[in-house]
This record gives C-alpha cells, sequence and structure tokens, in this order.
C-alpha cells in the first residue's frame, strides 16, 4: 500500500477506482461553486469469481476480464483518467491499532517498531508486507495509538496491474472503509461516539469513532457465518467494557448488500439492537452529483468510498 504522507503531498489524483467482488466503479470529484461535486462516474458488475478478497490468497482470478470491465466504465465516463487513487476490499488487508506509550523521533525507528510489532500477529511473513499507518488517539503525554494498514505486496500488487494494464497510474491504495470514513472529516464528523456500518456482499466491517478519531475497527468475511446482529452485539459489548462507552450519538449504516429489502431489514436490526435511529450514508451531502439524477441505494453504495478517498485527498492538497 502507498505511503499516504507521500502521495498527498502530490496533486490529487484524476479519478478513484474501487475494485471489489461484485463491481469495479469509478468516479471523478472536483469542486463547482466552491464546493465538491461528482462530475462522472460508472460502474460495471462483476460476475461471481473473478474477485473473492483474501488476506493470504489470490484476489482477483481472472485480471483481463478485471480489466475489460474496469475499461467499459472508463469508456462511458468520457474522461480523461491517468493518475488514480485505487480502492480494494476491507479483507483484502488488515487494519489493526497500536499503542505505544513513547514514539520514535525518526522515521525509520517508528517504522522498524512498526514491523516489529507486526511480527507478532501478521499472518505472513512482515517482509512480505506492505504496511501504511497514520495518527490515531493520543495516549498518556507522549504516546499514540496508530491506525495499521497490512496486506500481502503480492496481494496489492494484483489490484494494481488490472489499472496499469489500462494505462492507469494507481498511487494510493486504500481500504473501503477507511476511504468511506472520508466523508466525515471536519464539519462532517458527527459529535460524540458513533458507529459507522458497512456491509458489503463478501465481508462486513464495523468501525467506532469519537468524533474523526477511529477507536475501533473490525472486518469480518461473509463465509465466516457471523451474522450483522452478532458482529454488532460483540462490538456494542466491547465498546461498553473497553473502551468504557456511554453510548452512540449516531449510527451509520453503508452499503446496499445488492438489494433494498437487505439494507433494511439491516436498519432496523440495528435499531432494535443499539436503541437509537440508524441513518443511511448518503455522499451526495458532501459532494453533489451534476447530472441531477436522485441517488438511489445502489449509488450511494458504489460513490461512498469512491468520494470519501478523493474528499479526503483534495483537503489535504489544500491545507
Amino acid at each position: 500500500m502507498s505511503p499516504l504522507a507521500t502521495w498527498l503531498a502530490s496533486p490529487p489524483p484524476d479519478a478513484a477506482i474501487e475494485i471489489a467482488a461484485d463491481r469495479v466503479a469509478a468516479a471523478i470529484v472536483g469542486t463547482r461553486g466552491g464546493s465538491l461535486a461528482v462530475t462522472a462516474y460508472a460502474f460495471e458488475p462483476l460476475p461471481a469469481g473473478l474477485v473473492t478478497s483474501s488476506l493470504t490468497g489470490t484476489n482477483v482470478h481472472d485480471r483481463p476480464a478485471v480489466a475489460r470491465a474496469l475499461r467499459r466504465a472508463l469508456d462511458r465516463m468520457a474522461a480523461r483518467v491517468r493518475r488514480v487513487a485505487l480502492v480494494i476490499p476491507d479483507t483484502a488487508a488488515k487494519v489493526s491499532l497500536h499503542r505505544f506509550d513513547h514514539l520514535p523521533v525518526r522515521r525509520d525507528d517508528l517504522e522498524q517498531l512498526v514491523r516489529w510489532q507486526l511480527r507478532k500477529t501478521a499472518p505472513f511473513p512482515v517482509d512480505d508486507a506492505c504496511i501504511t499507518y497514520s495518527p490515531g488517539i493520543a495516549v498518556g503525554t507522549d504516546g499514540r495509538e496508530l491506525i495499521v494498514e497490512l496486506a500481502r505486496r503480492e496481494t496489492v500488487r494484483e489490484y494494481e496491474t488490472v489499472c496499469e494494464e489500462l494505462g492507469l497510474e494507481p498511487g494510493l491504495v486504500e481500504t473501503a472503509t477507511l476511504a468511506l470514513l472520508g466523508l466525515f472529516t471536519g464539519a462532517e464528523a458527527p459529535a460524540g461516539d458513533w458507529l459507522l456500518v458497512h456491509v458489503r456482499p463478501d465481508y462486513m466491517s464495523v468501525v467506532i469513532l469519537r468524533g474523526e478519531e477511529l477507536l475501533f475497527h473490525r472486518s469480518r468475511p461473509e463465509e465466516e457465518g457471523t451474522a450483522l446482529n452478532d458482529i454488532v452485539h460483540q462490538t456494542a459489548m466491547y465498546y461498553q467494557d473497553r473502551l468504557e462507552g456511554r453510548g452512540f450519538t449516531r449510527v451509520l449504516l453503508a452499503g446496499s448488500h445488492g438489494a433494498l429489502s437487505a439494507i433494511e431489514d439491516a436498519r432496523r436490526s440495528l435499531e432494535e439492537r443499539l436503541d437509537v435511529a440508524v441513518d443511511l450514508v448518503d455522499p451526495t451531502r458532501v459532494a453533489a452529483l451534476t447530472d441531477r439524477i436522485g441517488a438511489s441505494l445502489e449509488l450511494m453504495d458504489v460513490l461512498g468510498p469512491l468520494v470519501g478517498i478523493q474528499r479526503r485527498m483534495l483537503a489535504e492538497a489544500r491545507a
């Protein structure tokens, strides 16, 4: 995965692309009248089995077929795209939070410390991994928690080469849920403690944040058979017992799971479990659609990570 700080120092990408188990998608976010707008977007469904996200196994099983689908999507956008941010499934990587009472001043020393910590739990040799990290919550007076993403270098290359086959240059590579969190920075970040549930056909992810600060991240493949209710219940217990949580000010649900009935069932289930109203994530709140077409559940699901990652990068470029 690409070093975030280095890539954000460059100009923002021309577009964001997502390669997922059920689709490929692309979107371009720009500014119009001082506000963000989605100026072009397209997506193509993928037949089952072409992409199966995994931390240790093969992810892209038919690169030419996935590349052809992505080419069709890009052709429909009718825009010149070269430099892209790339969004991959949550379960193609591992996100973990590591607490350090003291952080080394030198970047090389910090990287070695992170790698040493990961050697204890990584399911493959750390020397074969792409690792990125970003600051989390402060710990005491000198420490900090780090949000660490770990993926096999070979896995990341599987996704990158799909883009490269089309003459695209993938820079930043980000997992879908962390990309989605780009919708909730600055004034858009809910106050207090809040919960985001991201449901996809092949996995579910749950994150807890305090304002903009990530407190908890968990992803589970669909094949593990863990029901949404169980994951949310376990997360709520962890929040109360380990994080001394006093309750969520807001609960957000993203991902259509391919059907209107599924998303509605998930929303009702969450409301009953947590006793709080659940809102659907709507990326058009931060980046309007220029074609004035109403955003369907499917379109909100598609645009969420793509708008989120570009909004974050545009904000960093202006800072």
